[in-house]
């Protein structure tokens, strides 16, 4: 497999990017960038079938509209990862800030921490294309908030109770599913609670055993405790506002 390092350190974004554009079209199969330090967009709009793997922590806008490579952070991630991705895979070794995968449309995103407020704010889905986000921690306030689509799974394996409220407010599609209990105050009024079914259980085994690969963490132990299943009570929740 063809291998391209680059040394980021002291390197301006604009820059940085470019380089590794250049080096995916140029047909490296494997990218890997050292001492990243708070550069934004990397990884944005990129096609190939490439793997990015990130040592450091990088800026905001982490695989935006990506399509297609796999991108693994070595550490945290700021804010707005995988915006309006469309395809591909983002693994994160430590945690990540607010509005995680925001308007996402496909592929998937693994955080072994905690996520800021608004994660998988516009989650959305068509046809084949179903995101997915598994997070190992604990998330903030307005969790899954307008989500249309896509599949969430909360953790928590930090040990907290889960201190999130608004979860789900605005939320008209996909599904969120929360390892433990959740007290129905923290949710929004669009959100139903409820146990999940065959397919559920059978879809949560496979996305917490790839948790487990990409983590090194025993799947079998998380999955022995019970999961939540919240879904969207109405699919046009403002509807009203626009009747005339």
């Amino acid at each position: 497999m063809s291998r391209f390092v680059i040394n980021a350190r002291g390197v301006n974004y604009r820059d940085l990017n470019a380089r590794v554009k250049a080096a995916a079209e140029a047909g490296n199969e494997a990218i890997v960038l050292r001492n990243v330090h708070g550069q934004r967009y990397i990884g944005t709009s990129l096609r190939k079938p490439v793997k990015v793997d990130v040592y450091g922590t990088p800026g905001n806008d982490l695989g935006a509209f990506m399509d297609g490579p796999t991108v693994e952070v070595h550490g945290n991630a700021q804010d707005g990862l995988g915006n309006t991705m469309n395809s591909g895979e983002i693994v994160v070794h430590g945690s990540a800030g607010d509005i995680l995968a925001m308007a996402m449309r496909g592929g998937r995103v693994f955080v072994e921490g905690d996520v800021g407020y608004r994660c998988a704010i516009h989650l959305k889905e068509y046809g084949a294309k179903v995101p997915v986000i598994v997070i190992g921690g604990g998330a903030q306030d307005f969790f899954g908030e307008y989500m249309a689509g896509g599949r969430v799974v909360l953790l928590g394996l930090n040990g907290e109770k889960l201190g999130a409220n608004f979860i789900g407010t605005g939320m008209h599609g996909g599904v969120i599913f929360i390892r433990g209990r959740v007290d129905p105050d923290q949710l929004g009024k669009e959100v139903g609670l409820a146990e999940p079914d065959e397919s559920d259980r059978a879809f949560l085994a496979e996305v917490v055993q790839a948790y487990g690969r990409h983590f090194r963490r025993d799947a079998g132990r998380v999955l022995e405790d019970g999961f939540v299943k919240l879904y969207p009570r109405f699919l046009r929740p403002y509807g009203r506002l626009y009747a005339q």
